[in-house]
């Protein structure tokens, strides 16, 4: 190590005063130089410019699990001790979740519907649960409200819409794009907190309509909703914290590629065995057929 200090410092300083410093005799150092590199050096090099590459391909957003997954899936052998490693000695880490909240009015006079789900966030198949909230992204001309819908089984977004107001509307419009791309079965469950925009007359008869079962979190109790929760704050952090949008309508594609494109379909997820949700709806259904 200090053979290495003074090759890389020796630019500045002089080697011979380096050497006296550090207690190496300047022969040595000259004969370290002449030394093939180790080939545990040398494969370090190469992997520590693929693991900066991921981490750049994922804007930051991948701490070393998720870059080790990655490396993995392209072939590459390393261990995650040794990939954080290489993070850590290029500076390279994953952005730290913020605490936000949400919007959603629950101070109105609807029939609320009781906890069906009772935090049972693993399920085992598509379409067996999906959970739902709204939640606010700032641009320079005012807030804008999204609400998704996810599915409990890939953590999947399968509905999601956007507005400058939150109102039943926003709400009903994401529902109906998860209604239109995976045409539920009978019994499915929906929870959401106790928001006006979910308890509203037109969002449950829409819900009856499809034959499913309403489920709603109890009062301030914002961890019977803790997927969708979760979900907004890795939104939050990978997306709206790093972004700076003069307009709603310049904030609307940024979002959609995260969602669709990023999320969904290449982002890993360590509930999932760092698959992404498209990828691991994809396995289910090969097993599936493959039984």
């Amino acid at each position: 190590m200090r053979f290495a200090f003074v090759e890389a410092e020796k630019a500045w300083f002089p080697v011979t005063m380096m050497c006296r410093v550090l207690e190496v005799s300047r022969a040595g150092f000259y004969a370290w130089r002449g030394r093939p590199e180790a080939v545990r050096v040398i494969e370090d090099r190469r992997l520590a410019v693929e693991v900066a590459s991921i981490h750049a391909e994922s804007r930051q957003r991948y701490g070393s699990p998720r870059v080790h997954a990655e490396l993995r899936e392209r072939g590459k052998k390393a261990s995650r001790k040794r990939v954080a490693r290489l993070m850590r000695q290029q500076g390279l880490r994953a952005r730290h979740k913020r605490r936000f909240r949400t919007t959603t009015d629950s101070a109105h006079e609807f029939p609320v519907a009781p906890n069906r789900l009772k935090r049972n966030f693993e399920v085992d198949a598509p379409n067996t649960a999906w959970v739902t909230d709204i939640t606010y992204i700032w641009t320079q001309e005012g807030w804008l409200y999204l609400a998704v819908i996810l599915d409990l089984f890939s953590r999947r977004v399968v509905g999601w819409a956007m507005s400058e107001r939150i109102t039943r509307k926003l709400a009903l419009a994401a529902l109906t794009m998860a209604l239109s791309r995976r045409q539920p079965p009978r019994g499915l469950i929906h929870h959401s907190d106790r928001g006006s925009q979910y308890a509203s007359s037109e969002y449950r008869r829409l819900l009856a309509a499809n034959n499913i079962v309403c489920s709603m979190s109890r009062r301030g109790d914002c961890w019977d909703n803790a997927v969708a929760e979760s979900f907004f704050s890795t939104l939050k952090l990978e997306l709206a914290y790093e972004s700076e949008w003069a307009t709603r309508a310049e904030a609307r594609p940024a979002i959609f590629e995260y969602l669709e494109l990023f999320y969904n379909g290449e982002r890993r997820h360590s509930s999932l065995g760092y698959l992404s949700p498209v990828a691991f709806e994809r396995h289910h259904e090969e097993k599936s057929l493959a039984a």
